[in-house]
Parts: C-alpha cells; structure tokens; sequence
C-alpha cells in the first residue's frame, strides 16, 4: 500500500472514530458516505474501539458490495432512523439507438459531473437500463443533470428500489476440491491457477464476508461471500460434502 493510501485510511479510521463517539455522545445516528471494500475493512481494524457506539452497514440492498456505515440503533436511541439512500432508474431515451452500456460507462458519467464517490453506492446494468443506489443528498442532482453515457441519452427517476429492483442472477456451480482453502476454491471457480490465486492475496484483493482476508487456506463455510477483485464475487450456498473419490464437493453462487 503506498503512503498516500495509508494515510488515507487511517484519516477515514479517525473519521470513523469521530462519528461513533458523536453518536454515542449526543444521541444521535451518524453516518458515513459509501464505503468500498477496502474502506469497510478500515472499520473492521478499528472495530474493538467503535463497536460500543451500535454498527450497521447497508447499501440499499442486501447482496450490496459498497455500504454506508451507520452508528447507533433503535435499542439505544429510542428510535430508527433509515439510511439516507436513494435508487435511481437510468433509461436510454431512445432504446433503438442506445449503445450497450457497461458498469465503467456509467461510472465515468457520474464522475464527470464532479460528484464525490463516496455519494455514489452500487451501479447495476441491466438490459436496457441500470439502477443506481446514492446517497439521498445528491439524488436530485443526478435526476436533472445525467443526460448522456457515452453517445446515449438517458433519463433518470428515482424508485422504489424493493420493488424494482431484482435480484441479481447468479450462476450455480458444484465444484470439487481437495479442501475448502478459499484458495482452492478461487482457482476452481474462475478455472485459475493456484499461483494466480495467491497473487491475489499478496495484492490484498480476496475479501470474505466484506472483510479483508489475508490467510489464504482459511476454510470457507456455507454463506460466505467471496469478493476476488478483477475475477467477480461468489457466495457458498451450501455445506461442503465428501464425493465417493474422497474429494469435497462445494456448490458456489457466481454473481455476474
């Protein structure tokens, strides 16, 4: 990690411990913008001093990877105050002529307009349309000044995410390895080599269950979720049972 990026980090973990204090102090919610994987694993080093304070993260959705960090809960506070998020719809005026737009596209979009990252949540392209999760602040800025992705002009309204948004699909593999290392398994569901594999934890780029893994032969269980960047995101679906050759079998949920 370089030192621009440490130090980074270790300003978002102040801010981190700024806002549980603020929150435990006057009673109140407190909330972050959205955080990546590598931002949410800041909290997670500095979870022991923050966790008095009530944690909660949330994207807008359940199967979200970026999420806003929340500090304080109904128990303690006497009330519930929801995340402040927005989803937005993202169409194409005119379908016949739209180009084919990928998750890049419309993120280069949305930086063009000088909004911060940490406003923007997950981007999710569909067929003819993408939704998009943002902080509640900026949405209407979005709705009223995304006009264009790449050639596409596009319209843009806020919706109810529960009832728009599916789920995503994924792609159910069995896979057979000779022990549940997250390792293994990420070398048999991308079909990579084990060395490939190991690159990827030297980077730092394996997460399970959004936090950061370092320990490459640490088994993985049903309900984990893997994030490998540059290869995709898996969760195991289910428990891990002995083949006849003596091998495990393990059934993993590809997200696309």
């Amino acid at each position: 990690m370089s030192v621009e990026n440490e130090k980074e980090i270790q300003q978002l973990k102040n801010r981190i411990r700024e806002l549980a204090d603020k929150s435990y102090n006057q009673n109140q919610y407190t909330f972050t913008g959205f955080l990546g994987l590598a931002e949410q694993d800041a909290l997670w080093q500095v979870e022991r001093e923050v966790k008095f304070a009530g944690i909660t993260l949330y994207g807008g959705r359940e199967e979200a990877e970026r999420k806003i960090l929340r500090f304080g809960s109904e128990a303690e506070l006497g009330y519930e105050q929801p995340f402040p998020i927005c989803c937005i719809r993202i169409r194409p005026l005119s379908a016949k002529f739209a180009d084919k737009l990928s998750h890049r596209d419309y993120l280069g979009a949305l930086m063009n307009l000088g909004i911060e990252r940490s406003t923007i949540g997950d981007i999710l392209p569909g067929e003819g349309e993408a939704f998009l999760f943002c902080l509640d602040t900026i949405a209407e800025f979005i709705c009223d000044n995304l006009e264009q992705i790449r050639h596409t002009h596009v319209r843009c309204e806020v919706v109810d995410a529960a009832a728009e948004v599916a789920q995503e699909d994924t792609l159910k593999q069995v896979i057979q390895v000779a022990s549940p290392r997250v390792d293994a398994v990420i070398a048999k569901v991308y079909n990579k080599s084990r060395s490939d594999c190991l690159e990827l934890f030297r980077a730092g780029k394996v997460y399970v269950n959004g936090r950061l893994c370092e320990n490459n032969s640490k088994p993985l269980e049903a309900g984990d979720v893997v994030n490998a960047r540059g290869y995709g995101k898996f969760r195991i679906s289910g428990e891990p049972h002995a083949t006849r050759k003596g091998k495990l079998a393990i059934e993993a949920e590809v997200y696309p």
